[in-house]
């Protein structure tokens, strides 16, 4: 650079309280790395959208998806089928969860009896299965849908049906 480029006042520091302001181009190393940064975000930004074809909103569809085969919706509750194998399944899930409320004999203690045929919310297996999912948190039962996932509620289901009617 000529001599007569750099160092050269502005003019303006009377309009700023008297502090003078040097018209100095940047150094080339700062030039180039700004540069540098404004090519690499056009390039990531190709990779990233049209190349590899990822987004947010992908990655959120694709969350969305995982969360409905592991939480089904509360308007659609899993109706597992009344087997010997879901039974014992669910017998050992209910030994886990709900015998301190229902007890062991499922003839309650903290929770209603649920064998004396009178059901507070429904007695139908896609009854219980949706109580169990939803829970009643007015009386304390928790929503187990998201804890026990839809295999694990279809048998618990499965044998407090079969508990509560033997025939």
């Amino acid at each position: 650079m000529a001599g007569n480029e750099k160092d050269q006042l502005l003019g303006h520091g009377a309009d700023n309280d008297g502090i003078d302001e040097y018209d100095n181009p940047l150094p080339d190393w700062w030039l180039a790395l700004f540069y540098f940064s404004i090519l690499f975000a056009i390039g990531y930004t190709i990779e990233y959208h049209w190349v590899s074809h990822r987004s947010q909103a992908g990655a959120y569809d694709a969350e969305v998806a995982a969360a409905k085969v592991r939480w089904p919706q509360a308007d659609a509750p899993v109706v597992a089928a009344v087997t010997p194998e879901a039974v014992a399944a669910g017998q050992g899930i209910y030994q886990q969860n709900c015998v301190a409320c229902h007890g062991a004999d499922l003839h309650g203690g903290i929770g209603p009896d649920l064998t004396d045929g009178t059901w507070i919310h429904g007695g139908t297996l896609a009854d219980i299965t949706n109580t169990i999912i939803k829970g009643v948190p007015e009386k304390g039962m928790i929503t187990w849908g998201p804890i026990l996932g839809p295999e694990k509620v279809g048998q618990v289901s499965a044998f407090v049906f079969q508990s509560s009617h033997p025939n």
